[in-house]
């Protein structure tokens, strides 16, 4: 079987619905202001509800449930080549949604709260890179970066873009539409594939997978270590976006509350932290995180 060096991905589900329009709640939006204000290390972990202001789409209702088909498992890439096929046709269709998306007013306003505020670090469930490319640094990117790819046999990276050429080339006149789906994925017909070529590994001739951590597989550990070191050095944990209904994420919450660190969760629907959250703010993050970076970086 094919080593697996590191990777994430979500894929294959149906078009996100309206973004939900909440008011946002101003008095609770104070108290966190007023709790951040008293930290000087305060620890971010974001999701999904942090990019579809972008125009990327996320996998769950506000309400915590899927939308559509669920996402390609591991195991199933590894061991079937339709499964492959299908995979790196629907993200051929989908990747341009990602590639085009561009840090919105919440990837921006956590930047300022690192540079100018007590943010010391973020740790992101998205694979979409905005973040890093709002200006926050040190991101610890725990589902990888969907604008990399890797090989499966002798852990030879690349850049996602120079691979969609070869998909392209590979797949001459090859026509699918689909709506977009989340992390760079299009939701196809299922005989949209059949006839579709994926590119091997350049350097060994391998199975090429991108550099993201699928349903099914593991975060790498050293990651998870190194999250969890920034954790044990926090005196807050800021959750924005994410309904911390996988493990992967909600892991953070459990050890914080475990070592008397308070959660705070920001954004829209209801999360799976909601009962252990010391304060729960409601709204758009771009519009809360934005109002946030105001008051705590006013004056530096």
């Amino acid at each position: 079987m094919a080593r697996v060096h590191r990777g994430f991905s979500t894929l294959g589900l149906d078009p996100a619905e309206p973004q939900e329009t909440v008011r946002p709640d101003v008095a609770a939006l104070d108290a966190l202001s007023d709790h951040l204000e008293q930290c000087r290390h305060v620890l971010v972990l974001s999701g999904a509800g942090c990019s579809t202001e972008s125009g990327i789409p996320d996998y769950r209702a506000t309400d915590g449930t899927w939308r559509g088909r669920r996402p390609i498992q591991f195991a199933d890439f590894l061991r079937r080549e339709a499964m492959r096929r299908r995979y790196w046709a629907r993200s051929m269709v989908g990747w341009p949604v990602v590639a085009a998306a561009q840090p919105n007013p919440a990837h921006r306003a956590l930047a300022r709260l690192q540079c100018d505020g007590p943010v010391m670090r973020l740790v992101s469930q998205n694979v979409d890179g905005l973040h890093s490319r709002a200006g926050s640094s040190g991101v610890i990117d725990l589902h990888g970066r969907l604008d990399r790819v890797v090989c499966l046999d002798c852990a030879a990276l690349g850049d996602r873009r120079l691979f969609q050429q070869r998909l392209q080339e590979l797949n001459p006149g090859w026509q699918a539409t689909g709506a977009a789906a989340p992390d760079g994925d299009a939701d196809l017909a299922d005989d949209a594939y059949q006839a579709f070529r994926v590119p091997d590994c350049e350097r060994c001739g391998g199975l090429m997978k991108p550099d993201v951590v699928f349903f099914g597989e593991n975060v790498p550990k050293p990651l998870v270590a190194e999250a969890f070191q920034s954790l044990d050095r926090a005196d807050a944990l800021l959750v924005v976006g994410s309904s911390l209904m996988v493990w992967s994420g909600y892991r953070f919450v459990r050890r914080a509350v475990q070592q008397g660190v308070p959660v705070y969760i920001l954004g829209l629907g209801r999360t799976r932290g909601d009962d252990e959250a010391a304060l729960r703010v409601r709204g758009s993050c771009g519009d809360l995180l934005s109002r946030l970076a105001d008051r705590l970086t006013a004056g530096r």
